[in-house]
């Protein structure tokens, strides 16, 4: 292709199916390789409409590959523009660091980023991905059949998935579901904060689980187990904001003309520290609430509530109070309803009081977001309709 100052952004059914992702692989290459940019939307629903709507008949810059919304967790998903030399180096550190190129099992959709970079890393690896059937949902079923498809005969190649946190809990409650992760070379783990005790647990049962911390703005995970990918840079600003550098990074936003990478350094929405060089990442700096005054970092309190047992998913927020301004509270899903006094009790001796929740509510499910993430917007709504 014959470079011009831009082109038109093609939006395209995004593949599900395995005969689906077969039909979209050769127009991946084809983006890959300085063809048609690409956007791939959902089949049906709001975001859908609202991708057609931003996103039909625009044009791009010409070196652009994939056009892929942001994980809206937190509010309004923006369209990150990324290239294909950006693509290809997060596939390829990702294979340098797992050890070698592998054949991929697709788990994820392919709406974001994580689902579609396991797509760009079996075109970089030369073998066609085994398609998980979550048509509706994903269930341990369907991933105990994928991978009872693979013929390890046919490629001496290790072999990968990448998956989000809740996939993985719902493969380990199911005997056959950890069997199938034991047949897997490496199962990458992110899209969310990953509970200790989820990770504890995987590795207990023979899972090889690696961590990832990443975005759609670095083309996917970046960082390994705390450890930056090969060429990718990672440093902590003075405000504690983790900023990122490398390769892997976007060349900016659809909506916005100004630049989102200064001096080489994107600086992401992440509080973070450096750790004898390991990256460890403390929540969103738009995840605190202020409370009586006091800055609480609601993932750090989501993390020490799933230290129990009886809890197994929570999302902290904060709700509008005529006191203290906001108040904190927690939305858990657990098998029996969580009393807040045993919350309380378990967490005086491990965070400060202003910290810990005023609130529980315990649901049967939390609101998720098509990319696999808790859709903390949506669970903030619901707090505040069932706490006034």
């Amino acid at each position: 292709m014959t470079p011009t100052a831009a082109a038109v952004l093609e939006l395209v059914p995004a593949p599900r199916s395995g005969d689906e992702v077969a039909a979209f692989l050769p127009r991946l290459a084809r983006a890959l390789e300085g063809g048609a940019p690409v956007m791939p939307v959902p089949a049906s629903g709001v975001e859908r409409e609202r991708l057609f709507e931003v996103a039909s008949d625009v044009q791009v810059p010409h070196d652009t590959a994939l056009v892929v919304p942001t994980s809206g967790s937190t509010g309004q998903p923006r369209l990150a523009l990324l290239s294909p030399p950006a693509l290809t180096a997060s596939a390829d550190a990702t294979h340098t660091a797992l050890g070698g190129p592998g054949r991929w099992l697709l788990a994820l959709p392919t709406t974001h980023i994580a689902g579609l970079q396991v797509l760009v890393r079996s075109l970089r690896s030369g073998q066609d991905p085994v398609v998980v059937d979550s048509a509706n949902s994903f269930t341990a079923a369907a991933f105990v059949q994928a991978v009872s498809s693979l013929d390890k005969a046919e490629s001496e190649l290790p072999h990968y998935t990448a998956l989000v946190p809740t996939q993985l809990q719902r493969l380990l409650d199911d005997g056959a579901g950890v069997e199938a992760l034991w047949e897997l070379d490496a199962v990458l783990v992110g899209g969310a904060a990953v509970p200790a005790a989820l990770l504890d647990r995987a590795r207990d049962a023979g899972v090889t689980v690696v961590r990832t911390y990443g975005m759609t703005e670095t083309c996917g995970g970046c960082v390994y187990d705390g450890v930056p990918l090969p060429g990718v840079d990672v440093a902590i600003t003075t405000d504690g904001h983790v900023r990122i550098a490398g390769p892997v990074l976007f060349d900016g936003y659809l909506d916005d003309p100004n630049p989102s990478v200064v001096d080489g350094w994107f600086i992401t929405s992440d509080i973070g520290r450096l750790v004898d060089g390991v990256l460890q990442v403390d929540g969103r700096a738009d995840n605190v609430i202020v409370t009586g005054g006091v800055n609480v970092p609601a993932e750090a309190v989501e993390r020490a509530m799933l230290a129990s047992a009886e809890i197994e998913a929570a999302i902290v927020v904060g709700v509008p109070d005529d006191e203290w301004g906001e108040r904190v509270v927690a939305m858990v899903t657990a098998a029996e309803a969580i009393e807040l006094d045993d919350v309380r009790e378990g967490l005086h001796s491990v965070l400060p009081a202003p910290w810990i929740p005023r609130e529980v509510v315990t649901l049967e499910a939390l609101p998720m977001l098509a990319s696999g993430k808790p859709d903390r917007a949506a669970v903030r709504r619901l707090a505040i309709h069932l706490t006034r």
